[in-house]
């Protein structure tokens, strides 16, 4: 809880992200608690946002994003009279800039795949935009959500080159940039002319970056920052115990472990079986989060239409991994691998204890490699790598789950490739009926704990925590702070 009555004006909030963008360009950008979420909806706003308990679309931005043919075509309705912090239009046609760019791999935007369902766009008048996707997809506006879709920034400004447009960003967001010093602060001030008055309440943000979740934490406390962006539920559990206002986006899936099926060793699936029943996520969970995680004990919460009782994504047995490491190298396949890991706190503390852990069984040989995280991302698009943290997590499966998981998609870290597997994740995709959607995804679980691709560890948490003073903390997909809501008690 936060403080009590109406917002209050003014007054500067000191928000502490987990990284520093690379740009200031939407296609550079990610929209999630753990990367850019705080600032993209700073300085762009949403067009549309979803409601964290049941993903329900609320539209901002845009007044309507609607389908009369099960997904083959939408129609997106911007608020008339939309203006960028220059005065210029925010129309259809700068909707349509953004969306083409998301498209261009140049621009080299983690939504590509996103974007790419889109197969053309036309500009109808200036508030409308008509959408034609590549194949039927009714549930595309998650994928708006869930990425940096969501954000518009100024085409004009755009054509200027990333570099200029850094120093100096156009977007219709409830702030502008004042002054970014790389590796320092990012100082925002409020954008007089933002549509939703009279928001933004505050006056100015100050944003740094700090990836070690502790050293967040204890500035929050001890009264150094007024926000939060955090991914442990044992702080988080401190927080509200010492009356700290705080949030939890109540996702599906989690975060896992990616194990590569295009090489040895887990190219053969009694490889990742023996992994999966050889690690203890309790243990885990006491290493990572305190023993106050959540485990991904299924791919979805018992609250979700999709949840099927029954259906573990893990099941520890030992004496099964010792059987299944045993057999492999009998036939002289020791299972031997590396585990890649950034120097991230939870990602480091990950990879050693799975490495302890397995340090326990006989035939199999775990080794641990730190890495920059540009490394990490060339390793993870080369596919070069055996075993590194990976995250499915999503409000409504799709499109998430097909983007982690179908053999057609660049982003399918795993490299899995089941016909199966496959044809159930189209079905969910591409399905209007409940039914049958339901059906898709219990097939889609049955097959993920069949084949292994990912072992599934903990919840995600998406979370944000704030001074006891600060009021208005609200989150939409994945643990995405509405800033323009954001206000300090006097």
């Amino acid at each position: 809880m936060g403080p009590e009555g109406d917002p209050v004006p003014g007054g500067t909030a000191r928000i502490i992200q987990a990284s520093e963008p690379r740009s200031l360009d939407p296609a550079a950008m990610g929209n999630s608690w753990a990367i850019n979420s705080v600032l993209g909806n700073a300085l762009y706003g949403t067009l549309m946002i979803n409601e964290p308990e049941q993903g329900n679309i609320e539209f901002m931005m845009a007044e309507g994003f609607s389908s009369q043919d099960g997904g083959a075509t939408f129609e997106l309705r911007l608020r008339p009279n939309l203006r960028f912090s220059d005065g210029s239009p925010l129309d259809a046609a700068a909707v349509k800039v953004n969306w083409d760019r998301q498209k261009d791999p140049a621009n080299g935007s983690s939504y590509i795949e996103d974007a790419m369902m889109i197969a053309s766009t036309e500009v109808v008048d200036p508030t409308t935009l008509e959408v034609a996707m590549r194949s039927p997809a009714p549930h595309f506006a998650y994928a708006i959500v869930e990425s940096s879709m969501n954000w518009i920034a100024s085409p004009t400004a755009l054509a200027a080159g990333r570099e200029a447009f850094d120093g100096k960003p156009i977007g219709a967001g409830p702030f502008v940039l004042e002054r970014w010093a790389r590796q320092d602060v990012i100082e925002l001030v409020k954008n007089p002319t933002y549509w939703d008055a009279p928001k933004p309440y505050l006056d100015r943000i100050q944003l740094r970056t700090n990836p070690d979740t502790s050293q967040r934490y204890n500035t929050l406390i001890s009264g150094g920052a007024d926000l939060i962006i955090d991914s442990s539920m044992g702080i988080q559990t401190r927080l509200r115990d010492q009356g700290f206002p705080s949030q939890v986006s109540p996702l599906n899936g989690g975060q896992h472990l990616t194990l590569n099926t295009r090489r040895a060793p887990f190219d053969d699936v009694r490889a990742r079986q023996a992994v999966a029943a050889a690690i203890d996520v309790p243990a885990l969970d006491l290493a990572l989060q305190d023993g106050m995680g959540e485990p991904s004990t299924s791919l979805f919460r018992e609250s979700s239409p999709y949840y099927v009782d029954g259906l573990d994504l893990h099941t520890m047995d030992h004496e099964l991994a010792q059987r299944l490491f045993d057999e492999l190298a009998s036939e002289g396949k020791p299972v031997s691998f590396t585990f890649v890991a950034t120097q991230q706190s939870e990602n480091r503390i990950l990879a050693e204890s799975i490495q302890a852990q397995l340090s326990a069984f006989k035939n199999v040989t775990v080794k641990v490699e730190i890495v920059d995280i540009i490394s990490l991302l060339r390793l993870r698009q080369t596919h070069g790598f055996d075993m590194m943290v990976g995250t499915a997590h999503f409000t409504d499966p799709e499109p998430r789950l097909w983007t982690a998981f179908h053999g057609a998609s660049a982003r399918n870290t795993a490299g899995i490739n089941d016909e199966q597997l496959n044809a159930a994740l189209d079905l969910g995709r591409t399905s209007t009926d409940p039914v049958q959607r339901i059906a898709a995804y219990r097939t889609v679980q049955e097959r993920l704990i069949e084949l292994v691709p990912a072992v599934f560890t903990i919840r995600t948490v998406a979370a944000a925590a704030t001074g006891k003073n600060v009021g208005g903390l609200q989150m939409y997909t994945a643990g995405s702070v509405l800033p323009e809501k954001l206000w300090i008690a006097e």
